[in-house]
């Protein structure tokens, strides 16, 4: 084989080599060649086609400058456009989606100090919507492609169309039923109490359908009983009745009685049991550390809530080294504590409050507990979430 052979050990290898990205120092921007190493770059340096650059950029070089800008410019905000679209997205992550490819203009070569420089530049022409966090900045395309602008007033239009149709089908109900209504009087209903001024005055019925037999019936026994046996049935019907009235009227007193306060209580309890909130961290609770970015010393270890920053935030203590961190929530994660142990419920309608753990349900990840403190005092509660509680210090 020869010496420059597609197929030699020294070719591939530094074919493999070439592939991927390469430091950024021993990139020429004006020749656009990446060198593999120092001396790479210093031969480059040196050579007659690198001067003849060089020479070519000094006579204009604000011209080179401008061109490596748009052209980075024009790069960032197709990939931004195609990758993803309208949505808000960190910088840095376009960023580095953008610099994985080989061929890149480098920010160094354009009038962009840093990241963040270009991602102001971005807002305040108007090319993206751009937001600082405490995370970092975000940027949103702004598309003003003509065809894209016009389907969303297609859109608009359509929506304001149905909404419109809507309004009109409401209007001609409401113009029917009061077509409906007119010429009618609308009486409200009297309602009377069911009662009898003489005991032994005849009840009578009058059914549309199905009582011809019924009374029939009732008739023929009625002839073959005499007067006495009339009365005597009549009188003790009329006291059943009496005695069915003032039960029934008693009972409906209690359920009055008893609804003025169970009522409220229900009310309150189901809007302490549908107001879930997205924060949980309570002072003085015992949590686990579930992220591996503070490495295995802290992984799986507990520790003691001693304060609690803006809802989300918290400081926590740990057992064993008595280490001090400041840990985002989503880090956390509750302690189960054994049966009997005291603790406290951090989600849900009985927030706040303290209780014993009574039992576990593995199956349904759930626990049951007893309230302990507050006027829920002594309360079974089941159903509690292994989330919504966790141990007391």
């Amino acid at each position: 084989m020869g010496k420059s052979d597609f197929l030699t050990p020294k070719a591939i290898a530094n074919r493999i080599k070439s592939k991927g990205l390469q430091k950024l120092r021993w990139y020429c921007q004006m020749c656009q060649k990446q060198c593999r190493d120092e001396n790479g770059f210093k031969c480059h340096c040196m050579s007659e086609s690198h001067q003849r650059q060089l020479l070519l950029a000094s006579e204009n070089p604000q011209q080179f400058m401008d061109y490596f800008s748009e052209e980075f410019r024009n790069d960032f905000l197709e990939l931004l456009r195609r990758r993803f679209g309208t949505k808000r997205v960190h910088n840095n992550i376009v960023y580095n989606e953008y610099i994985s490819h080989r061929e890149h203009i480098h920010m160094n070569a354009t009038q962009w100090e840093t990241l963040t420089d270009f991602t102001k530049w971005l807002g305040r022409e108007g090319l993206c919507k751009v937001d600082e966090t405490p995370k970092g900045w975000y940027i949103q395309y702004i598309d003003r492609d003509p065809e894209t602008i016009r389907r969303q007033l297609e859109l608009e239009k359509k929506k304001k169309q149905d909404l419109d149709d809507e309004e009109k089908t409401a209007k001609f109900i409401e113009e029917q039923v009061r077509r409906g209504l007119e010429g009618k009087e609308q009486e409200a209903p009297t309602f009377t109490e069911l009662s009898r001024e003489n005991d032994e005055e005849k009840v009578t019925f009058n059914l549309s359908k199905g009582a011809c037999s019924s009374s029939g019936a009732t008739s023929s026994k009625s002839s073959t009983l005499g007067p006495s046996a009339l009365k005597t049935i009549g009188s003790s019907a009329s006291v059943k009745r009496k005695e069915s009235a003032q039960s029934s009227a008693q009972s409906k007193e209690k359920k009055k009685k008893k609804s003025a306060l169970d009522e409220i209580m229900e009310i309150e309890e189901e809007k302490k049991r549908t107001a879930r909130t997205d924060y949980w961290l309570q002072p003085e609770i015992i949590v686990k550390i579930i992220t591996k970015k503070l490495g295995e010393k802290y992984h799986k270890k507990k520790g003691i809530v001693k304060e609690v920053i803006d809802k989300y935030t918290a400081v926590v203590k740990m057992i064993d080294s008595g280490d001090k961190l400041k840990l985002d929530q989503t880090h956390l994660e509750t302690v189960i504590p054994a049966p009997g142990k005291r603790i406290l419920v951090l989600n849900g309608g009985y927030r706040g409050n303290e209780g014993t753990l009574e039992s576990i349900n593995e199956k349904t990840f759930s626990a049951t507990i007893v309230i302990e403190t507050g006027p829920l005092k002594g309360r079974r509660v089941e159903g509690i979430q292994y989330e919504d509680f966790s141990k007391l210090a």
